[in-house]
């Protein structure tokens, strides 16, 4: 389990998990709590090179950013390795 704070978004806190190079489990803490379920629904299961592709540069209103394209900078920080896995 890897953890993510994002900034300027809603949302406070992304958790996921990957399992052969794809995303098996998300989940976000805050922000828009239907949008943000359906989103990792869709995107569990899926390579995590498409899931940064799909999500990276979503921006929300007038936001430089959003909880999609948080989540998709969380993922390009776990493949440079710089994303540390969460304590047990």
């Amino acid at each position: 389990m890897f953890t993510f704070v994002p900034s300027g978004v809603c949302s406070k806190r992304i958790e996921f998990e990957i399992k052969d190079g794809n995303l098996s489990r998300v989940a976000f803490e805050g922000g828009c709590p239907g949008n943000l379920e359906g989103i990792s629904r869709l995107v569990e299961g899926l390579p995590v090179d498409d899931v940064i592709t799909r999500l990276q540069g979503i921006t929300c209103g007038k936001k430089a950013t959003s909880c999609p394209d948080q989540l998709s900078r969380a993922l390009g920080e776990w493949k440079r390795g710089t994303l540390m896995k969460a304590a047990s």
